[in-house]
């Protein structure tokens, strides 16, 4: 099986360059993941986005701490199996944290987690995702699992966690292409952050003035996406879906131009 996975989409620019992708290479690939949460202007999703980019060929849209950004999201996480909000947020909130869709005759589960270090308080996602793999066990071995944390450590760590019992454990919300891709000795593949999709003119995705200003002054400051130069940001892998383990892993790092 082979599978796409899309680093997070950043507003209008980002957008673009996933469809000018998938218009070209989606019909090389068995399965396409997609990491959403900065979709709409640069901030959270919406249901029209989301649709769009099933349209395009996106089988899953995962996400992240900006999940929540346009409450207009909130109904159709709860109605939509395609669409991820990180699982260990407190019970209760809208959503779900994980699916399990039929590729090809075979089953394969898809996980959003969202990591604690420097970021929002959330549940625990070590014993997060150990509740998953329970409910997961004889469901099936093709486990995928998008990481949106923001330290490099406790990426390693979670992978290190579960290394053996998922497929692949890749980061997401950084905004930067690490080139740190590896299988480790049981099949199990990871990267600390897959990158993003958008401009690469700006302050990961956002433009540079803005963002200079905040760190100069301090003071809130209004973020606006960028634009130009844009590249596609992800990866691609060959999965063994009689066994969950990778074979191959590759990163992406695409220009139309």
């Amino acid at each position: 099986m082979k599978i796409l996975i899309v680093g997070d989409i950043v507003g209008r620019p980002g957008r673009n360059t996933l469809k000018a992708y998938l218009e070209k290479y989606k019909n090389n690939y068995d399965f396409i993941i997609v990491n959403g949460e900065n979709a709409a202007a640069g901030f959270g999703i919406t249901e029209k986005i989301a649709e769009e980019f099933f349209s395009w060929g996106a089988d899953v849209i995962t996400g992240g701490n900006h999940s929540w950004d346009k409450k207009e999201i909130y109904e159709y996480l709860d109605s939509s199996n395609s669409i991820l909000r990180p699982y260990n947020y407190p019970e209760g909130v809208p959503g779900k944290g994980y699916t399990v869709k039929e590729v090809n005759g075979s089953k394969i589960a898809v996980i959003s987690l969202q990591g604690r270090v420097f970021m929002s308080t959330v549940d625990c996602p070590f014993k997060a995702i150990k509740k998953i793999l329970k409910e997961l066990e004889n469901v099936t071995k093709n486990i995928i699992v998008d990481f949106h944390a923001e330290a490099t450590s406790e990426k390693i760590a979670l992978a290190r966690y579960i290394s053996g019992e998922v497929s692949l454990v890749y980061g997401t919300h950084t905004h930067v292409q690490t080139a740190d891709e590896r299988i480790f000795e049981n099949g199990t593949a990871y990267i600390s952050d897959i990158g993003m999709t958008g401009s690469q003119n700006g302050v990961i995705g956002v433009e540079s003035e803005v963002v200079i200003k905040k760190f100069l002054t301090s003071l809130p400051q209004k973020f606006e996406v960028a634009e130009g130069d844009e590249y596609l940001n992800g990866l691609e892998l060959d999965l063994d879906e009689k066994n969950g383990k990778v074979k191959k892993i590759n990163r992406i790092n695409w220009s139309e131009e």
